[in-house]
């Protein structure tokens, strides 16, 4: 349900107008008798307890998942290279997804799950978009650190003289993960005509395990996904989507509003990262292609 999450955030989202940042927008309620547990740690706490906590998504490779009882990605190691600047010890959370964005921050941002939840310090993976962060305006979206954007897999064998587009997917098949971006963007292509040719999976990776079985002749995914799965005799690329308001969105940090001084040292730990090459290498490391975000 995690890309689903993800969808509905992006697809909702307005795209950037001129107009000043949140002019218009209704800010979302605040939470009422929160209790002083719910509301997470001061910055102050963490340093002095020597740790910080991070929620991370599960099951989401190349970003976070575990192996072997080790919590292993890209999103662990900027979450690790975040407790180093601030001084104490990382401790990895890794959470399921909700339907969508605002469960999410809800239950690991800035309230907590009404049965057994708490929040974490900080929550990795937030898609950032000025329009959603004035309207949500229970978190603190801080320490931008990548942009990611959708690319299409496609079998070389098949597409020897052009890489594929969108519309050639209303007669050749492809592989999205289900109820993805992907999934929704390919479907309307064409008023539908496309439906019978998108094959649904589990997740971008096992689509991409389709594509090199030659269960379809290309996939559409993150490029992060999808570059963690390439295999031989397999290209990728970014073409236009046409008719899809985001292709691309910035991923960032999220941190309860009480916290933003907390807020204001992720963001310059990940700033000194960015330009330092540390982040830029620990995409390189997990074989995913980095592209800065736009800070």
């Amino acid at each position: 349900m995690r890309n689903l999450a993800l969808t509905l955030a992006l697809v909702g989202l307005a795209p950037l107008s001129v107009q000043a940042a949140c002019e218009g927008v209704a800010p979302g309620q605040k939470p009422q008798n929160t209790s002083v547990q719910d509301i997470g740690r001061s910055f102050d706490r963490i340093r002095a307890e020597g740790w910080i906590e991070v929620a991370l998504y599960e099951d989401y490779k190349p970003w976070s998942w575990e192996e072997n009882g080790t919590p292993k990605g890209i999103d662990v190691e900027i979450a690790k290279l975040i407790a180093a600047d601030l001084g104490v010890e990382p401790r990895i959370r890794l959470v399921q997804a909700g339907e969508t964005l605002d469960a999410d921050l809800l239950n690991y941002v800035y309230r907590g799950a009404v049965v057994g939840g708490h929040v974490s310090d900080l929550m990795l993976h937030v898609p950032y978009d000025v329009d959603y962060a004035c309207r949500f305006d229970q978190v603190v979206f801080t320490g931008q650190y990548a942009t990611e954007r959708l690319a299409i897999a496609y079998d070389q064998a098949s597409y020897p003289e052009k890489p594929p587009t969108p519309p050639v997917f209303r007669y050749d098949p492809v592989g999205v993960e289900n109820d993805s971006i992907s999934d929704f963007f390919l479907t309307s292509v064409a008023h539908g005509a496309t439906a019978d040719k998108v094959h649904r999976y589990k997740s971008t990776g096992a689509a991409m395990a389709g594509l090199a079985a030659h269960e379809v002749m290309a996939a559409m995914g993150p490029r992060a996904e999808i570059d963690a799965n390439l295999a031989p005799g397999i290209g990728v690329h970014e073409p236009p989507f046409l008719g899809l308001a985001k292709q691309s969105w910035t991923l960032g940090v999220g941190v309860s509003l009480q916290h933003h001084d907390l807020g204001y040292a992720v963001d310059d730990a990940i700033a000194a990262a960015l330009a330092d090459g540390r982040i830029a290498t620990i995409f390189a490391a997990y074989g995913v292609d980095f592209k800065p975000p736009l800070r």
